[in-house]
């Protein structure tokens, strides 16, 4: 963060500065979890469902924040707001705006948005000073603190940008004021908040919408509904896909034992080949845009392939591949789930197990509204039609996944209902053998990442 003193920031967000000397100067990044605020540091004091975090404004200040953004005088120096979250949007606002030397690209879609920013982060990287946020920092909270990560010394700033509903993305746009908007693709999630995929197209779209004129529009021609939002912007356009129409292409992909993409990539200045380290097809997808996006930046074909090629996974359970000990794969993309990376990750699995017993172990997706049966009644169909060895469907929001499974012809055991995360790591742990391959996925919310957890700690029992 580009060092500003209460008295500065206050003015900025119409606030006063309380319990502090206004000449006081804020150098860290901000942050809401008084633990881990950097020395010199912001607190914001957000209040939420079971803590208040004015409770810990002493504690945030005690581990050297420097002052404390809040609602309500807390006893410590504080900038005084009547809201927290769009003052903290203001501030990350003004701050992007100083920074006149800033290159900022902003990525959104339906899935893929976290990989596509850790890897697009880890090409940018070879060009010059980056910051991009940890996991998913997507929303009116996450995008103003990593805009606040950013100083002087920034070149280039990676955002990730969410939506819920119409306007979110306006909103981020308005904060971060991007020069590169990226759009992934439009799928199904939260088409039960949205009411249908073309609402979310036009709430993804307004990412476009916001670029200037001398920005940059990277967009999927390989998906219909993004590459119609070539005609929504004023920016330039650069696409990229396996299609011939597009700029940035793949082309020869093929993927080997570990489930790992090998591709080459055709662009208007060379080709290269990328060998991604991350597991599953759907990333040669993910690969692309980073690509495009770094190669209008400036940078050469063969450091943009060689980036990719040496590029690591991130970003928590998405897609972690451990090997255990006793044989036994296990495959952690229990963040988050929509039928697309549903599709996509159980590709990824039959890929991957080549051969070895696979296991499917499912939870709920979300906020798919009156889609929710069919979409998850397809997902069991397609993991029966894939020859997954084993589908464990867990918790009775996701339980038509079993229905639709038995329906397409799963007999037996092949597929198995169980009612919480509990009951499938019971059912794991008796029959789980070496070489066997597991794939945990659902909704963040579903819990799943309990399951991973506890097969992976089974090389401590």
């Amino acid at each position: 963060m580009i060092p500003l003193t209460l008295a500065e920031i206050a003015a900025v967000l119409g606030g006063a500065v309380h319990d502090g000397d206004p000449a006081t100067v804020v150098s860290g990044p901000a942050g809401v979890d008084s633990r881990t605020v950097p020395p010199g540091g912001l607190f914001a004091a957000l209040p939420g469902e079971q803590h208040d975090g004015h409770d810990f404004a002493a504690a945030a200040v005690h581990a050297g924040a420097a002052a404390v953004l809040a609602a309500r005088p807390v006893g410590q120096p504080a900038v005084v707001v009547d809201d927290v979250v769009a003052a903290l949007g203001r501030l990350a606002a003004t701050v992007r705006r100083r920074l006149t030397g800033l290159h900022v690209v902003a990525v959104t879609g339906s899935s893929g948005k976290t990989s596509t920013k850790d890897l697009l982060a880890q090409v940018l990287e070879r060009l010059g000073p980056t910051v991009a946020p940890p996991g998913s920092f997507n929303n009116e909270i996450g995008l103003p603190l990593t805009v606040l990560s950013a100083d002087e010394r920034t070149r280039y700033l990676v955002l990730e940008m969410g939506a819920r509903g119409a306007g979110h993305i306006r909103d981020l746009a308005e904060v971060a004021a991007p020069d590169v908007g990226c759009v992934l693709n439009v799928g199904s999630a939260h088409v039960g908040e949205f009411g249908s995929r073309a609402a979310i197209a036009a709430a993804k779209r307004e990412l476009v919408e916001a670029l200037p004129a001398g920005g940059v529009a990277v967009l999927n021609a390989d998906d219909p509904l993004v590459r119609a939002m070539a005609a929504h912007t004023a920016a330039r356009v650069v696409t990229y896909g396996e299609g011939e129409g597009a700029q940035v292409r793949a082309v020869d992909v093929a993927v080997d034992e570990r489930g790992r993409a090998r591709f080459e990539i055709v662009t208007p200045g060379g080709r290269g080949v990328v060998a991604l380290r991350l597991v599953g097809e759907h990333h040669v997808a993910n690969a692309l845009a980073a690509a495009a996006v770094a190669l209008d930046a400036g940078a050469a074909v063969d450091v943009v392939a060689e980036a990719l090629t040496e590029a690591e996974p991130r970003s928590r359970w998405r897609m972690e591949v451990v090997d255990r000990a006793d044989g036994v794969t296990v495959i952690n993309d229990a963040y988050n789930a929509n039928p697309e990376s549903m599709r996509a990750a159980l590709k990824a699995l039959v890929a991957l197990a080549a051969g070895r017993r696979s296991w499917a172990v499912l939870g709920e997706m979300r906020e798919l509204g009156e889609h929710s049966v069919a979409e998850h009644d397809a997902v069991g169909r397609l993991a029966v039609r894939l020859d997954v060895s084993r589908l464990v469907v867990v918790g009775q929001g996701a339980r038509t996944l079993h229905l639709g499974a038995s329906l397409e012809g799963s007999w037996g055991e092949e597929s198995v209902f169980v009612p919480d995360a509990e009951a499938a790591i019971a059912l794991l742990r008796a029959q789980l053998r070496p070489g066997d391959v597991v794939l945990v996925k659902a909704s963040r919310a579903a819990g799943l990442d309990r399951v991973a957890t506890a097969l992976l700690e089974e090389e401590d029992r």
